[in-house]
């Protein structure tokens, strides 16, 4: 549409929380979603938004108006292991939430493992503390800090 390309994901209806009434004119409400719930949907997806260092550019550069409880719940009310892993990891690597909070991430873990960013080789460490395969290169993580 105009040179844009859209595409439907399709949720279940359980999985239909996080959004809010965007008001387009005085009489055209749309639903829209939260900040903390299109960031689950970053990481649920990251093929959909340019991958998981994009997800977390945007996370990094919200960090002082997202709420990490918020996201946490999210995560887990999904009940997606590798969301729990992506999420656990990078608010633990970038210091976004507190101990406490990230241990209820951890508890959910299973014992098998994910990719942090499906989009690439799986190659790259293991981080046993996340149960996640880092697909990343630190570096380019590190570098969202500078965005």
């Amino acid at each position: 549409m105009h040179g844009a390309e859209f595409r439907f994901v399709l949720i279940r209806h359980e999985d239909a929380f996080g959004v809010t009434i965007h008001w387009v004119s005085k009489q055209e409400p749309v639903k829209v979603s939260d900040m903390e719930r299109t960031v689950i949907d970053g990481l649920r997806l990251p093929a959909y938004c340019g991958g998981i260092t994009e997800v977390a550019k945007g996370l990094w550069m919200r960090r002082d108006d997202v709420k990490p409880g918020r996201l946490i719940d999210y995560a887990l009310r999904l009940r997606v292991g590798s969301v729990v892993r992506r999420l656990g990891y990078l608010l633990d690597l970038y210091q976004i939430a507190a101990p406490e909070e990230l241990e209820r991430l951890r508890r959910s873990l299973s014992a098998t493992y994910a990719v942090l960013d499906p989009m690439l080789p799986n190659e790259g460490a293991y981080v046993s503390g996340w149960r996640l395969r880092v697909t990343v290169s630190h570096d380019e993580l590190e570098a969202v800090r500078r965005t």
